[in-house]
Protein backbone atom coordinates (compact mmCIF):
# COMPACT_ATOMS: atom_id res chain seq x y z
CA UNK A 1 0.00 0.00 0.00
CA UNK A 2 1.45 3.36 -1.03
CA UNK A 3 1.89 6.08 1.59
CA UNK A 4 3.08 9.65 1.03
CA UNK A 5 5.17 10.94 3.91
CA UNK A 6 5.32 14.70 4.42
CA UNK A 7 8.08 16.69 6.12
CA UNK A 8 9.94 13.74 7.69
CA UNK A 9 13.60 13.59 8.64
CA UNK A 10 15.92 11.58 6.41
CA UNK A 11 18.51 9.22 7.85
CA UNK A 12 21.02 6.86 6.22
CA UNK A 13 20.27 7.99 2.67
CA UNK A 14 21.69 5.87 -0.13
CA UNK A 15 19.73 7.42 -2.98
CA UNK A 16 21.96 7.53 -6.06
CA UNK A 17 24.18 4.42 -6.17
CA UNK A 18 22.89 0.97 -5.27
CA UNK A 19 25.04 -0.87 -2.73
CA UNK A 20 25.04 -4.48 -1.59
CA UNK A 21 23.56 -4.92 1.88
CA UNK A 22 26.01 -7.73 2.53
CA UNK A 23 29.22 -7.45 0.49
CA UNK A 24 29.28 -10.15 -2.16
CA UNK A 25 25.56 -10.96 -2.00
CA UNK A 26 24.99 -9.68 -5.53
CA UNK A 27 21.83 -7.83 -4.47
CA UNK A 28 22.47 -4.08 -4.74
CA UNK A 29 19.80 -1.76 -3.39
CA UNK A 30 19.02 1.84 -2.48
CA UNK A 31 18.20 2.71 1.13
CA UNK A 32 16.57 5.43 3.19
CA UNK A 33 15.25 5.64 6.72
CA UNK A 34 12.56 8.15 7.64
CA UNK A 35 12.06 9.47 11.18
CA UNK A 36 8.40 9.78 12.11
CA UNK A 37 6.82 11.74 14.97
CA UNK A 38 4.64 9.35 17.04
CA UNK A 39 0.93 10.20 16.75
CA UNK A 40 1.46 12.35 13.63
CA UNK A 41 -0.53 12.01 10.41
CA UNK A 42 2.50 10.23 8.91
CA UNK A 43 2.47 7.73 11.80
CA UNK A 44 -1.26 7.11 11.43
CA UNK A 45 -0.92 6.51 7.68
CA UNK A 46 1.94 4.04 8.16
CA UNK A 47 0.10 2.18 10.94
CA UNK A 48 -3.04 1.94 8.78
CA UNK A 49 -1.03 0.65 5.79
CA UNK A 50 0.72 -1.96 7.95
CA UNK A 51 -2.59 -3.19 9.34
CA UNK A 52 -4.26 -3.30 5.93
CA UNK A 53 -1.37 -5.17 4.31
CA UNK A 54 -1.16 -7.66 7.19
CA UNK A 55 -4.89 -8.36 6.97
CA UNK A 56 -4.72 -8.78 3.19
CA UNK A 57 -1.82 -11.25 3.34
CA UNK A 58 -2.25 -13.03 6.68
CA UNK A 59 -6.05 -12.85 7.01
CA UNK A 60 -7.49 -13.81 10.40
CA UNK A 61 -3.96 -14.35 11.79
CA UNK A 62 -2.81 -10.79 10.97
CA UNK A 63 -2.78 -9.57 14.58
CA UNK A 64 -0.73 -12.59 15.71
CA UNK A 65 1.78 -12.12 12.90
CA UNK A 66 2.14 -8.41 13.65
CA UNK A 67 2.68 -9.11 17.34
CA UNK A 68 5.45 -11.59 16.51
CA UNK A 69 7.13 -9.18 14.04
CA UNK A 70 7.13 -5.97 16.15
CA UNK A 71 10.51 -5.04 17.56
CA UNK A 72 12.42 -7.37 15.21
CA UNK A 73 14.29 -5.27 12.62
CA UNK A 74 14.65 -8.34 10.38
CA UNK A 75 10.88 -8.78 10.24
CA UNK A 76 9.38 -5.35 10.83
CA UNK A 77 10.28 -2.10 9.05
CA UNK A 78 8.69 0.32 11.55
CA UNK A 79 10.45 0.52 14.90
CA UNK A 80 11.01 2.71 17.96
CA UNK A 81 13.90 5.10 17.58
CA UNK A 82 14.71 4.83 21.29
CA UNK A 83 16.20 1.41 20.51
CA UNK A 84 18.99 3.10 18.50
CA UNK A 85 21.90 5.28 19.62
CA UNK A 86 21.69 7.59 16.58
CA UNK A 87 21.29 11.37 16.41
CA UNK A 88 17.64 12.39 16.12
CA UNK A 89 16.14 8.98 16.88
CA UNK A 90 15.17 9.51 20.54
CA UNK A 91 11.41 9.78 20.98
CA UNK A 92 10.80 9.03 17.29
CA UNK A 93 9.70 6.07 15.20
CA UNK A 94 11.67 5.08 12.13
CA UNK A 95 10.67 3.48 8.86
CA UNK A 96 13.51 1.58 7.17
CA UNK A 97 13.01 1.41 3.40
CA UNK A 98 14.86 -0.22 0.52
CA UNK A 99 14.49 -0.34 -3.24
CA UNK A 100 15.97 -2.44 -6.03
CA UNK A 101 15.26 0.37 -8.50
CA UNK A 102 16.72 3.86 -8.31
CA UNK A 103 14.28 6.23 -6.60
CA UNK A 104 13.25 9.56 -8.03
CA UNK A 105 15.16 12.26 -6.12
CA UNK A 106 13.87 15.81 -6.62
CA UNK A 107 14.18 19.29 -5.17
CA UNK A 108 11.39 21.50 -3.84
CA UNK A 109 10.72 22.77 -7.40
CA UNK A 110 10.58 19.16 -8.70
CA UNK A 111 13.92 19.48 -10.52
CA UNK A 112 15.98 16.27 -10.56
CA UNK A 113 18.77 16.05 -7.98
CA UNK A 114 21.98 14.09 -8.54
CA UNK A 115 24.66 12.73 -6.23
CA UNK A 116 26.65 15.93 -6.86
CA UNK A 117 23.94 18.15 -5.37
CA UNK A 118 24.14 19.10 -1.72
CA UNK A 119 20.62 17.86 -0.94
CA UNK A 120 19.10 15.68 0.31
CA UNK A 121 21.44 14.71 3.13
CA UNK A 122 21.16 12.84 6.42
CA UNK A 123 19.29 15.12 8.82
CA UNK A 124 17.33 17.19 6.31
CA UNK A 125 13.55 17.03 5.92
CA UNK A 126 11.92 15.36 2.92
CA UNK A 127 8.67 14.20 1.46
CA UNK A 128 8.74 10.57 0.37
CA UNK A 129 6.63 8.02 -1.45
CA UNK A 130 6.85 4.63 0.26
CA UNK A 131 5.12 1.32 -0.18
CA UNK A 132 4.29 -0.93 2.77
CA UNK A 133 3.90 -4.63 2.03
CA UNK A 134 3.57 -7.92 3.89
CA UNK A 135 5.70 -10.90 2.95
CA UNK A 136 4.75 -14.55 3.53
CA UNK A 137 6.92 -17.61 3.72
CA UNK A 138 10.38 -18.25 5.12
CA UNK A 139 11.16 -14.51 5.34
CA UNK A 140 7.74 -13.41 6.54
CA UNK A 141 7.50 -9.84 7.73
CA UNK A 142 6.30 -6.31 7.12
CA UNK A 143 8.58 -4.45 4.70
CA UNK A 144 8.81 -0.99 3.16
CA UNK A 145 10.11 0.10 -0.21
CA UNK A 146 10.50 3.67 -1.43
CA UNK A 147 10.22 5.08 -4.93
CA UNK A 148 10.84 8.79 -4.47
CA UNK A 149 12.25 11.48 -2.19
CA UNK A 150 11.67 15.23 -2.44
CA UNK A 151 13.89 17.67 -0.52
CA UNK A 152 11.63 19.66 1.80
CA UNK A 153 13.84 21.71 4.18
CA UNK A 154 17.24 21.89 5.78
CA UNK A 155 17.78 20.30 9.17
CA UNK A 156 20.74 19.75 11.47
CA UNK A 157 22.95 17.31 9.60
CA UNK A 158 23.56 13.97 11.26
CA UNK A 159 27.10 12.82 12.04
CA UNK A 160 28.17 12.48 8.41
CA UNK A 161 27.72 16.25 8.08
CA UNK A 162 25.85 18.37 5.62
CA UNK A 163 26.87 20.86 3.00
CA UNK A 164 29.26 23.67 3.93
CA UNK A 165 28.08 27.26 4.04
CA UNK A 166 29.98 30.30 2.74
CA UNK A 167 29.88 31.52 6.35
CA UNK A 168 32.17 28.60 7.28
CA UNK A 169 35.06 30.27 5.44
CA UNK A 170 37.05 33.50 5.79
CA UNK A 171 36.97 36.21 3.13
CA UNK A 172 40.38 35.94 1.46
CA UNK A 173 39.93 38.84 -0.93
CA UNK A 174 42.82 41.31 -1.08
CA UNK A 175 42.17 44.07 1.42
CA UNK A 176 40.11 41.91 3.75
CA UNK A 177 41.14 41.20 7.35
CA UNK A 178 42.55 37.87 6.24
CA UNK A 179 44.39 37.38 2.98
CA UNK A 180 46.60 34.70 1.45
CA UNK A 181 49.50 35.79 3.68
CA UNK A 182 47.63 35.21 6.94
CA UNK A 183 46.20 37.70 9.41
CA UNK A 184 46.71 41.34 8.42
Amino acid sequence: MDVKLSNVRLSFPNLHVAKEYKPGDGKPRYDATFLIVPGSENDKAIQAAIKAEAEAVFGAKAASYLESFRGNANKYCYLKGDLKEYDGYAGMLYLACHSKTRPLVINRDKSILTAQDSVPYAGCYVNAKVSIYAQKGENAGIRAAFSGVQFYADGDAFSAGGPASVDDFDDLAVGSEVDAGGLV
